[in-house]
């Protein structure tokens, strides 16, 4: 996967840093030190060929699963040490909706809550408010 890096100044903060995002499934390399800045307000598209890391550096940066290396903040906050500040920052969807037509509100909801990592007495709690 391959990256452009850009700079940014004191007037336009990054909403996405990371400095060598590192990222294997056991002997297959996925991402491998890729170096990214966004600046905040700005309009960013991943973009590369099947099998470029595309959907493995989204995960990461979303906080569904974990980078082997590398230093990510997300919105000013760091990936690793506040992994529930990012989740309360950003907002995540996918290409398709695939379940929307075949599950409730409800079940929607407590599919969010999971997706935030939150217990299930926390999800379940949410979801009745």
């Amino acid at each position: 996967m391959s990256t452009t890096t850009t700079t940014t100044t004191a007037s336009a903060p990054l909403a996405i840093a990371a400095t060598g995002l590192y990222k294997a499934y056991g002997e297959k390399q996925v991402l491998d030190g890729i170096d990214l800045a966004v600046p905040q307000g700005t309009i960013f598209s991943l973009l590369g060929p099947n099998g470029a890391g595309k959907t493995t550096a989204v995960k990461i940066l979303s906080t569904l699963i974990t980078a082997d290396a590398g230093d990510v903040r997300v919105a000013g906050h760091d990936l690793a040490a506040d992994p529930q500040a990012v989740r309360a920052a950003i907002g995540v969807t996918g290409q398709f909706s695939a379940v929307d037509g075949l599950i409730t509100g409800e079940e929607n909801m407590l599919l969010v809550a999971d997706l935030h990592h939150m217990s299930r007495r926390e999800g379940r709690r949410a979801t009745a408010e």
